[in-house]
């Protein structure tokens, strides 16, 4: 009798890839088999130490599974020469030299992966007034003698009390140490970066002009960051990449509940979003020719979990009925008390929280958008891990929040991925022959490429399938009768790209593997479209009660902000029914509004005033604590809806 082959579950983060592979096999050979990129210059033989992975530890509730350093082998020599004691305790391995023997959750660090996910940083061309809050201030000061007994500092606060006329400025203390030796390198010439009027946090000798400052938009699953010269309000320099906590759990309640239960939970995670921001900051300071140091202020937005596990407060009730944040008001919090490796005197801004779920990254995307000062009943949708939703205009504001989870982004989808060279991110089907067209992300071309266009092409090389291409598949194949109004794929269509699985459900195949890099079947199964549409009911629904407590049957404009707002084709969004029917012409893709928010209030302390009153001002309604939440859910699971019309793509 033959022996059975044990098998365990690997699971990639960021990616999200999953699969079940063989024990024994090693960390990058599970990667090459699940199409993950990790590098590896020497092709595994364990001499270049490029392939460096991250092993979690704890129970995975939302994925099922427990991680344990226990479940590979043993540090071996080769990683004990190419990683610190340091790494080692923190679970850094190589993927070449750590075998499988149990269950894993394995993040790629930046760094190590070969397929750099698309990240949107741009938004919208915004005009902003300059008015920062850090202002640089050069003075020539009076030489100390023996008859001016002045100490260093008050005969600095003099010089800048009579150029500026700032009356009780205060020097934070590390600016201290090494005031004297500035003060006296230049002639007594020295400028002072003074923030809000109140507080000298640099000293530098002679004239310094330039006075830099950091704006991140901190998501569930990425970082998009700005450095801005805070003198002339130019954008210098950006970056982006994703959210190391996605490896202690994909959304923002498995987060919580990693933080409650792991013993260092909460700090485990702060510790893993202030290395990723320290990261992107000193990245952005280096192309602009500057060092991280250089950086006197810095603004940060995030939902209210993101935001409470980044500052390390407590999350816990967060995540429970009544869903109380530890803090609503805005924050102004010394760089250093963070571990934020700017000007150790610098200040870490954080807009104000509008309620449990929604955080200061909506309060963001509305000072970018402004529904507030407009007469147009505006529906404003960020996609996202987490969705935020705004509704309506200078008379009222109201804002929901729904947990459409990762689905929409890729993740928990038989062959989703993030948005990365290789997935597939468009689609289109025949309704007569029921094939499919699809574009993969870093290729012009459409595939199945006729013959006669190209005759060499052969082989697509696509890896999975990202969020847009997810929306345009469905979409796709309800147009094409493919899958029912119901959403179930129709099993008696004379077509081999119908089938049953493994798991004995229905699926659509959209690549096959000779097309693939991965070297296998490319499906959209009846479990992925399910997902699909337990997404976009929660964004619908948010918007309907929203509408209703706003007394609108429609909306004059649809926004959507975020970075899969920008990718997702708007007409196959709104065919499956991920929001109210709207004319076309008025749905608008604006990029990454949150981020424009960020540094809007990066550079305009006035803004950072009127986000503390639109915060105050925004009603949040908890839609599922409606009594016919249920119900209106369930009708919006139909595709597009079971009752609602679309006259504008009927």
């Amino acid at each position: 009798m033959a022996e059975t082959v044990k098998r365990v579950q690997i699971v990639f983060q960021p990616s999200g890839r999953r699969g079940e592979i063989e024990a024994g096999k090693s960390v990058l050979e599970a990667a090459r088999t699940l199409g993950v990129g990790i590098e590896a210059a020497c092709g595994g033989a364990r001499v270049c130490g490029k392939c460096r992975v991250v092993v979690e530890t704890g129970r995975f509730e939302k994925l099922n599974l427990t991680s344990s350093a226990d479940h590979v082998s043993p540090v071996g020599e080769a990683e004990k020469k190419f990683l610190t004691a340091e790494e080692l305790a923190r679970g850094y391995r190589l993927a070449c030299n750590a075998f499988l023997s149990g269950d894993l959750v394995v993040t790629v660090p930046e760094e190590s992966r070969s397929a750099k996910q698309v990240i949107l940083e741009k938004g919208r061309e915004r005009q902003i007034e300059l008015r920062p809050a850090v202002k640089n201030v050069t003075v020539t000061l009076a030489p100390a003698t023996l008859s001016d007994f002045r100490d260093d500092a008050r005969r600095l606060l003099d010089a800048l009390e009579k150029e500026t006329g700032l009356h009780g400025l205060t020097v934070d203390f590390p600016v201290l140490r090494n005031l004297p030796e500035i003060l006296r390198q230049n002639d007594w010439q020295a400028t002072a970066t003074i923030w809000q009027g109140k507080e000298v946090i640099r000293v530098a000798p002679g004239r310094r002009e330039t006075s830099l400052g950091v704006a991140i938009d901190v998501g569930t699953t990425t970082l998009a960051a700005f450095l801005c010269d805070l003198t002339t309000g130019a954008v210098l320099a950006k970056a982006s990449r994703m959210n190391p906590q996605i490896g202690y759990g994909e959304d923002v309640l498995a987060r919580i509940s990693y933080a409650a239960s792991e013993p260092d939970g909460r700090k485990k995670l702060q510790d893993a979003i202030i290395e990723a921001i320290n990261a992107l900051a000193a990245d952005m300071a280096e192309k602009a020719g500057f060092v991280a140091d250089d950086v006197d202020e810095m603004v940060l937005v995030y939902n209210t979990a993101m935001h409470h596990l980044a500052l390390g407060l407590d999350p816990r009730y967060v995540g429970r009925a009544p869903f109380a944040p530890a803090v609503r008001e805005p924050l102004d919090v010394k760089a250093r008390d963070l571990g934020v490796k700017i000007n150790p005197s610098g200040n870490v801004y954080s807009l104000p929280v509008e309620a449990g779920f929604v955080g200061a990254d909506n309060v963001a995307v509305l000072l970018a958008e402004e529904p507030y000062n407009s007469d147009a009943v505006k529906l404003i949708i960020d996609i996202g891990t987490n969705g935020e939703i705004d509704l309506g205009n200078k008379n009222r504001l109201l804002s929901t929040s729904c947990a459409t989870g990762p689905a929409l982004e890729g993740a928990q989808i038989a062959f989703g991925m993030r948005a990365a060279p290789g997935a597939i991110e468009r689609v289109k089907i025949d309704p007569m022959t029921y094939e499919p067209r699809y574009k993969v992300i870093g290729q012009d071309e459409w595939y199945p490429v006729p013959y006669d266009w190209h005759p060499t092409v052969q082989k697509v090389g696509a890896q999975g399938i990202c969020g847009s291409g997810v929306i345009d598949a469905i979409a796709a194949m309800h147009k094409a009768g493919v899958i029912s109004k119901a959403g179930r794929i129709d099993a008696k269509l004379n077509t081999p790209r119908v089938r049953r699985g493994e798991s004995g459900k229905l699926e659509y195949v959209l690549a096959w593997a000779k097309e693939t890099a991965v070297g296998k079947d490319i499906v959209i199964t009846q479990a992925d479209i399910r997902a699909v549409q337990l997404a976009k009911a929660a964004l619908y629904v948010g918007a309907q009660y929203l509408m209703e407590r706003y007394g609108v049957d429609h909306v004059d404009e649809v926004i959507l902000a975020g970075a899969f707002g920008s990718y997702i084709d708007k007409e196959s969004a709104m065919a499956i029914g991920m929001f109210p029917d709207c004319d076309l012409s008025r749905v608008h893709a604006v990029g990454n509004a949150a981020g424009d928010g960020a540094r809007i209030a990066l550079l305009d302390v006035e803004k950072r005033r009127e986000a503390a009153k639109v915060a105050r001002r925004v009603e949040f309604i908890e839609t599922a604590a409606e009594p016919d939440f249920q119900k209106k859910f369930m009708d919006a699971i139909a595709i597009p809806h079971a009752k609602d019309k679309f006259p504008h793509i009927e």
